[in-house]
């Protein structure tokens, strides 16, 4: 695929694809003309992996048709019109309606925080829309602010990518061996696999409430072990601008689903708070005002998922606990104790060296970036807060947040090395090809190449250089012990052993403050790999809160990495 002026192509000879107006994991999203009605829509397009086995390619179109069938069940003002899905070039599209609007992310993150009035308006609107989905045995599952449109205008809210929905009766992703959703916004009894309701999207209201109000989710840790801690059996303190809505965040963020606040009453708690300034207090009874679910949510087997290094770099194993026999509870009303094995089991593994990005990636929120290839030599940090990335530009149709897949450990015979919709093939002088997004420039400071947006704020950087005694992982080691003195406010570093197209290979991720005030927090993912007798060094730098975009561009350049003659 070639740059936005390239794509104006017609799907199932209806929809003409105009512009790119965002992007996810799981593809692409097209401003686009319906050439039938004379209207404006927005457009889905499944990005293709060639790295996927035939199975796991064909379980991501099935998601992404029945993504589509979950929402076009569903009428209401709160939730995501779908026009039609169609395939074109064995490929599906999705056609939604074009909101023109970001998402509520991007307002919080441009703007701060919202007064408590402000929140419980959006509250009220998303307990409405999921009452709907809720009545019609939908389950929305990675319910978070960057899922939520507010339209330009009216400040409609519009909730969006239903990429994870659950149908009841149909197979769920988890079955089929994938975690999915955004951990901080994951209730406890989905962190096992014990059990997911509609209890279970209300819990994620009851976080994205505190991060409105606050900016930042209660649950946000530096680990994935302390966000599972966090969720399950840390102690729950909201956050203090929740103080006004503090009766329906506590009810919302019980830990017990069967105690969790109903819908109903909590939309009509909010109510009473916008018409009178005071919250009343939760009702006596457990689970007033809830939906009826028909959905299948008992005797499931409760999931433990271990990745090695990461979920991008090699496929997933799995902990099976077994249902619980004949003497044992039911698995829906088992204790907040299991629901605490099953998780801490996962906590266990992470704690164990393993990257924690994988799972941070879908939250959209948490991450930042730092100086590439364990030195401080990097572009000069800009002298002015850096500048929106243009992945997220306006009108907005939000794409599915699941991450892409990277060839980190992947063999050679998988990797791909066509460029991605939206991004462009750099061919290299220094003696390499990958594809970079569009808009991102080449800037070669010494034995470095980056490939930079406007504004710095996502810097891509390439080293190519002879091996170093004891390889890749000693190389990251030696970088990551100079952290502290080259990267300002160095944290959580770690290093993972791996490979990378059959090579041996390291990831060295970690945090720290950036270059300067201006600049603020980062995040960096840094893979150095040997191949050909030279070793490769390439690294992604972001800053906090677009980890997402960066493990993707960080994704895309690796998978995509080739070696030419310089």
């Amino acid at each position: 695929m070639g740059s936005d002026g390239d794509d104006l192509r017609v799907i199932a000879g209806r929809y003409r694809l105009q512009a790119r107006i965002g992007r996810g994991g799981m593809g692409v999203v097209w401003r686009a003309s319906d050439e039938v009605l004379g209207r404006l829509v927005a457009v889905k397009e499944l990005a293709p992996d060639d790295s996927l086995p035939d199975d796991d390619a064909r379980r991501r179109r099935e998601r992404t048709f029945r993504e589509a069938r979950a929402v076009a069940q569903l009428r209401h003002p709160h939730i995501i019109v779908v026009h039609d899905v169609v395939e074109h070039d064995e490929r599906p599209y999705i056609v939604m309606d074009l909101i023109d609007g970001g998402s509520l992310a991007d307002r919080i993150d441009t703007g701060g925080p919202l007064d408590a009035a402000q929140a419980a308006r959006i509250g009220i609107d998303l307990l409405s829309a999921l009452r709907t989905a809720h009545a019609a045995g939908v389950l929305h599952r990675d319910i978070k602010p960057a899922n939520v449109l507010i339209e330009s205008g009216t400040d409609r809210v519009v909730l969006t990518d239903f990429g994870i929905a659950q149908v009841a009766g149909a197979t769920t992703l988890t079955e089929t061996g994938s975690f999915v959703g955004s951990p901080e916004y994951t209730a406890p009894e989905r962190m096992s696999g014990v059990r997911t309701g509609p209890e279970s999207d209300l819990w994620s209201v009851g976080a994205l409430l505190c991060t409105v109000l606050s900016g930042e989710s209660p649950f946000r840790r530096d680990s994935i072990g302390g966000i599972l801690h966090a969720v399950v059996a840390a102690e729950i303190r909201p956050p203090a601008q929740a103080e006004p809505l503090l009766p329906v965040v506590r009810g919302l963020l019980e830990r017990d689903p069967d105690r969790r606040l109903g819908a109903a009453e909590a939309e009509r708690m909010l109510r009473t708070f916008l018409e009178t300034g005071r919250t009343p207090d939760a009702p006596g009874t457990p689970g007033t005002g809830r939906t009826p679910w028909t959905g299948d949510s008992a005797g499931r087997t409760a999931v433990a998922a271990s990745y090695t290094p990461t979920e991008h770099d090699v496929p997933r194993r799995f902990v099976v606990l077994p249902a619980p026999g004949p003497e044992q509870p039911p698995a829906a009303r088992q204790s907040a104790r299991g629901v605490l094995v099953a998780a801490l089991l996962v906590a266990a593994v992470a704690g164990a060296g393993v990257s924690a990005a994988a799972l941070l990636l879908n939250q959209g929120g948490h991450g930042g970036g730092g100086t590439p290839g364990g030195t401080a030599t990097s572009p000069a940090a800009p002298t002015s807060p850096a500048a929106p990335t243009s992945t997220s530009p306006s009108p907005t149709a939000t794409a599915s947040s699941a991450p892409a897949a990277t060839a980190s450990s992947s063999p050679a015979a998988s990797r791909t090395h066509t460029a991605p919709s939206g991004y462009r093939t750099a061919r290299d002088p220094a003696g390499f090809s990958l594809a970079v997004p569009q808009d991102f420039t080449r800037d070669r400071q010494g034995e470095r190449v980056f490939y930079v947006s406007e504004g710095q704020t996502f810097r891509l950087g390439i080293k190519v250089a002879a091996p170093e005694p004891g390889g890749p992982v000693a190389v990251m080691n030696r970088a990551a012990a100079d952290g502290p003195s080259t990267n300002p406010g160095y944290h959580d570093g770690r290093v993972t052993e791996t490979t990378h197209a059959g090579h041996p290979a390291a990831l060295w991720e970690f945090s720290w403050d950036g270059f300067s005030a201006a600049e603020g927090p980062r995040h960096t993912y840094d893979l150095c790999w040997e191949e050909g007798g030279r070793m490769y060094d390439v690294w992604v730098s972001a800053p906090v809160g677009k980890v997402r975009e960066a493990r993707e561009y960080f994704d895309v350049a690796v998978d995509t990495f080739s070696v030419t003659a310089s």
